[in-house]
């Protein structure tokens, strides 16, 4: 049986697991004691590190014949060194991995203006949050270009589900953009980000980047008053963009600088995804939906 090594395996990775415990044996790298035991109970096999100490990461090296990466960059500044750690410790072996997928961000493209954008558009980040995830892609791209290992790169945007909802936000009553002011996001479901996951193991082609997006960009309001209708809450109150620039924390109002609708061919045509939820809609419908009616069909 093959083996696979997920770093970073939170909900996302969970998810991703599940769909892949009976055709791998599975690695996770973990570096909180308290997820060893549900680790366990999945039928993961857990490894103690911690990417912001190389030293703890020698049991990589020669293990798995594929990698998943999910890990968040650090915190601060404008390079992953999480990522340039675990690089260096899966070359000490006496094998590599055959294909290596990243988890990224749509972030990467930066503020496109609402402009339509597919994967050959250029990183333009504008975050030192987005500056890391372009460092990671481009630190993973010269390291498969070095080493043969197939490196693909899925780009997410927004990732949502039931427990991933701004339900907080809008019961705090937080303000949207007016809609003349508002910026496009894009979403994708986490089921059908853990199915992109698994189609890119199969698919996924060397230094190729995906845009791992549903198929409905929208403005931000009119994803907030979604959100709102669905749970039965006021709609978020609207203000003019010079209003918010006064009135919103900073961390907030970089998310509603950044306008960009994601084109998703590639995850069609070269990894033969079938969206679950195809837009938002369909995705909260199923998020908020009582317990057990959940759409469990595969999605690829």
């Amino acid at each position: 049986m093959k083996r696979l090594l997920v770093i970073g395996c939170g909900d996302v990775g969970m998810r991703v697991a599940l769909l892949l415990r009976s055709r791998y044996r599975i690695y996770a790298l973990t570096r909180n004691p308290d997820q060893l035991a549900a680790l366990r109970e999945h039928d993961i096999v857990p490894l103690t590190g911690d990417l912001d100490q190389p030293e703890t990461l020698s049991g990589l090296s020669s293990l798995a014949h594929e990698v998943i990466h999910l890990a968040p960059p650090p915190a601060h500044g404008i390079a992953d060194t999480r990522t340039a750690h675990l690089i260096a410790a899966l070359g000490r072996g006496r094998s590599l991995p055959q294909h290596f997928i990243y988890i990224s961000t749509s972030g990467v493209y930066g503020d496109c203006g609402g402009a339509l954008i597919d994967e050959t558009s250029p990183l333009r980040p504008q975050t030192d949050r987005a500056r890391r995830r372009a460092d990671a892609e481009r630190r993973l791209r010269a390291w498969g270009t070095r080493t043969g290992v197939r490196v693909s790169i899925l780009r997410v945007p927004g990732i949502y589900s039931a427990d991933r909802l701004p339900v907080a936000r809008i019961e705090r009553g937080t303000p949207a953009l007016l809609p003349e002011d508002d910026s496009y996001v894009n979403h994708v479901h986490a089921d059908d980000l853990a199915h992109m996951v698994v189609a890119a193991l199969h698919h996924g082609q060397a230094n190729r980047s995906y845009n791992a997006s549903d198929d409905a960009p929208q403005k931000m309001g009119d994803y907030f008053d979604l959100v709102a209708d669905r749970c039965n809450l006021p709609r978020p109150p609207r203000m003019a963009r010079a209003e918010a620039h006064t009135a919103l924390p900073e961390n907030l109002l970089s998310f509603m600088n950044e306008s960009r609708r994601l084109a998703n061919h590639r995850i069609k045509q070269e990894l033969r995804v079938r969206l679950l939820y195809p837009t938002v809609r369909e995705g909260i419908a199923a998020a908020t939906a009582p317990q057990g009616t959940q759409d469990t069909r595969h999605a690829h």
